[in-house]
């Protein structure tokens, strides 16, 4: 076909004739300027984490709940089903059930799984949502096979949305277990273990579903490790398209939570910055390729 056939194929056609995109959420985008809450920018300044219901911060290196917040109001429906991976003390599991979504948590700590039960029970659940939680191993055939049983129970093949919001290498050593990410030998033993996350979790995702990653980078010995971009890579090498990322700032890290004056004569005399910021980047699970028939 000629181009000038194909514009005209493209002019002929009628809307009611097109196939119409499927819906991946609940927004209404006749009433777009209604949504004040929904953040499209990839810039996201959060002055504080909300706090509200069972939501708190003391667990070491969890994540801000707007952020599974953002991304479930945007890539799933109510009633559609999120896997997080890395669940530690929640957080994902508790805005799940605030907005109406089934949730499975995979977490290899078993007191982050016994605190995220405590604290999903305290979640008042008027939606009705499975909220599941499990010890385990995310890059594990044991752990994928129990998650599917999950999905099978709420009436799901497939979830509609991964959540992964793995340590940060070794910035914070949250277990003794060999199998923790913060307990890679190097960083590319941590990409990785990673991927294979990514790898095994990745296949109970539909296609053309959500994966987010929420990572941030480090330095080690004086030497800037690009984490979010060395991760993106490995989700982009199991069949998945980067959509977006955006950058996040960091507030009230622990780390250097009332030694900030120390923080920035460290960066002036070493030549650094001090990091502010992670990453949230956005997937989306490519089609299967078309099998070609043989010829007979």
């Amino acid at each position: 076909m000629t181009r000038s056939n194909a514009l005209k194929a493209d002019t002929t056609s009628t809307p009611s004739e097109r196939k119409p995109a499927r819906k991946i959420n609940d927004l209404d985008l006749k009433r777009w300027k209604d949504y004040d809450e929904i953040i499209t920018d990839s810039l996201w300044m959060i002055p504080e984490r909300d706090r509200s219901g069972a939501h708190s911060g003391d667990y070491h290196g969890n994540f801000v709940p707007q952020i599974p917040k953002q991304t479930m109001l945007r890539y799933t429906k109510a009633g559609d089903c999120v896997i997080d991976g890395f669940a530690g003390s929640g957080t994902t599991l508790i805005e799940g059930r605030n907005l109406g979504r089934h949730v499975i948590g995979v977490d290899l700590s078993e007191k982050a799984v016994n605190l995220t039960k405590e604290r999903v029970l305290a979640t008042p659940n008027p939606h009705g949502v499975s909220t599941r939680i499990m010890t385990g191993d995310s890059r594990s055939v044991r752990s994928r096979i129990k998650a599917l049983h999950y999905l099978h129970h709420v009436g799901k093949k497939q979830a509609q949305m991964v959540m992964l919001h793995p340590p940060y290498h070794d910035i914070i050593q949250f277990s003794e277990t060999q199998g923790d990410l913060s307990n890679a030998q190097s960083t590319s033993d941590f990409v990785t273990m990673f991927t294979d996350v990514v790898a095994n979790l990745g296949e109970l995702l539909e296609p053309e579903r959500h994966l987010v990653l929420v990572i941030g980078d480090k330095y080690t010995a004086g030497e800037w490790i690009p984490l979010g971009f060395l991760t993106m890579q490995g989700v982009i090498s199991q069949g998945f398209t980067l959509k977006s990322i955006v950058v996040k700032n960091m507030t009230g890290n622990r780390a250097k939570r009332n030694v900030e004056n120390l923080w920035r004569f460290r960066a002036l005399s070493g030549g650094f910055y001090i990091f502010k910021h992670e990453y949230v980047m956005v997937f989306k699970k490519n089609k299967p390729a078309r099998k070609c028939k043989s010829a007979s």
